[in-house]
């Protein structure tokens, strides 16, 4: 059989039409700072996507009566643009991984012409080339990849850890100076009583003057703190809506509470053995560590691999001066000659002992930070039970007593409100007590990437972006 120029060129043709039809066209994406600023204003809690978003993580009603961690988490897992980066980063890996599993495209080599004597017949000839790997590189190569996809998934998880812990540390700290506000708003007030009561004693010469500028002076610190305090809560609750990932204005008139605030976890609950177990089974960098280590045995295996040359096979197919022929060659590539890729194995080698001797680190430092992290706390909560112990023995005490005694005719009601700003200041060392166990539990959960609180869990977010307009 012999093939004509048009036959030839046909076939050409017909590849490089195979070839262009299969390409990808680019797609315009436009970033615009003015259309994503709007799409940041319009976010809100009670939007249909985060509605339809909750009630693929098992939510029954949204929006819920109260605003809670669990609620506040999975609108940040709806927003957070840290997630976005997280997913975009295992598409890479993914598209790695599918580019590590491909085969060598063949080649075409075309070539035509003739001679310039009468009667001479035209040259042309074809020649398609295909490259076979050996010693299973594709497969080394194809694996190492996989497993930095599974370590990309893992960063997605780390992510959503720490977007969970972001949002429990903003909610702790706004409801705490929620609280903190109430307290010193209360101490003012009475603290506004005594001065008043001072003010008419000081009117028929009860007291002196200085003794009631003792008290103004006290009075005025009370109403200083407070406006102070005023202002440290709306610092908190845009910090919070920063964390979910909306506007300030989005958590105006709702209300928003810390269900676990007053009940954090007995140490005897979250005794060493337990926080170490659950830390190397949770931290999500042992995990990351580990994955690291297979990626690097992968790439020593394929250095390896490399040693052995790849083969390439090119049958030919031509014409000249009126006679066909057919060749067939192959070629050896990269013949170890010179060199047996030493260099690159003894590299590869170093680096997964380098990922060893880093994941040996990594979990000798991992028990050190749960061992303290839970001694913080044990002594936190500690200090905290003494706080709530010495606040209930002023209640009952002094107060209830100076309470009796006004109602009996024996007291006045001066002293009961001195009483009553007493057990106000056990309350606020009470608070400060409650502010720092809770901030160690945080701290302890950060340790070992899990919660710690009874019913509370960390919502999966899916790898694929819930919002439809992934600008938003």
């Amino acid at each position: 059989m012999r093939l004509r120029p048009a036959a030839l060129i046909a076939i050409v043709s017909l590849a490089a039409g195979l070839i262009l039809t299969g390409c990808i066209k680019y797609k315009t994406r436009p970033l615009s700072a003015t259309v994503m600023e709007q799409h940041y204003r319009a976010r809100s809690v009670d939007s249909a996507g985060v509605q339809k978003f909750v009630q693929s993580l098992g939510w029954r009603q949204w929006p819920p009566a109260i605003l809670d961690l669990d609620a506040l988490t999975a609108v940040a897992a709806y927003y957070s643009p840290d997630l976005d980066v997280a997913r975009a980063q295992i598409a890479i890996a993914d598209a790695e991984v599918r580019t590590a599993n491909v085969r060598i495209n063949p080649s075409l080599n075309a070539d035509g012409g003739y001679y310039g004597e009468p009667g001479a017949h035209p040259l042309y000839g074809i020649s398609p080339g295909f490259t076979i790997e050996t010693a299973g590189k594709r497969g080394y190569r194809t694996l190492q990849a996989q497993k930095n996809a599974d370590a990309a998934r893992l960063s997605f998880a780390e992510a959503q850890w720490l977007l969970w812990s972001k949002v429990r540390l903003s909610l702790l700290d706004y409801v705490l100076s929620e609280r903190r506000l109430g307290l010193l708003e209360r101490e003012a007030g009475l603290r506004a009583q005594l001065a008043e009561m001072l003010e008419k004693r000081l009117q028929v010469g009860a007291v002196s003057q200085p003794n009631v500028d003792v008290y103004r002076v006290e009075l005025l610190k009370a109403q200083a703190a407070a406006e102070s305090a005023k202002g440290d809560v709306a610092q908190k609750r845009v910090a919070l809506a920063t964390a979910v990932g909306i506007p300030p204005e989005a958590l105006e008139h709702r209300p928003i509470e810390y269900r676990n605030l007053d009940a954090p976890p007995a140490e005897i609950s979250v005794s060493l053995r337990k926080v170490r177990k659950a830390g190397l089974i949770h931290r999500i960098d042992i995990r990351s560590m580990l994955v690291d280590y297979a990626a690097a045995d992968a790439a020593l295996k394929l250095e390896i691999a490399r040693q052995y040359p790849d083969l390439q096979l090119a049958p030919g197919y031509g014409f000249q001066e009126g006679f066909v022929s057919y060749t067939f060659s192959s070629v050896v590539n990269a013949l170890p000659v010179f060199n047996r890729n030493k260099g690159p194995i003894a590299a590869a080698e170093a680096r997964r002992r380098q990922v060893e001797a880093r994941f040996r680190a990594l979990q000798s430092q991992a028990i050190g930070e749960m061992a303290k992290a839970l001694e913080l706390y044990s002594s936190a909560f500690d200090a905290w039970q003494i706080e709530s112990n010495r606040l209930k023995q002023i209640e009952q005490d002094r107060e209830q007593a100076a309470r009796r005694a006004l109602q009996t005719g024996q007291g006045d009601r001066f002293t009961l409100v001195l009483a009553e700003i007493e057990t106000n200041t056990a309350a606020l060392g009470q608070l400060n007590a409650l502010m720092q166990v809770q901030t160690n539990l945080g701290a302890l959960e950060d340790s070992v990437q899990q919660p710690l609180e009874a019913g509370v869990g960390v919502p999966e977010a899916p790898e694929v972006n819930p919002r439809h307009e992934v600008t938003q």
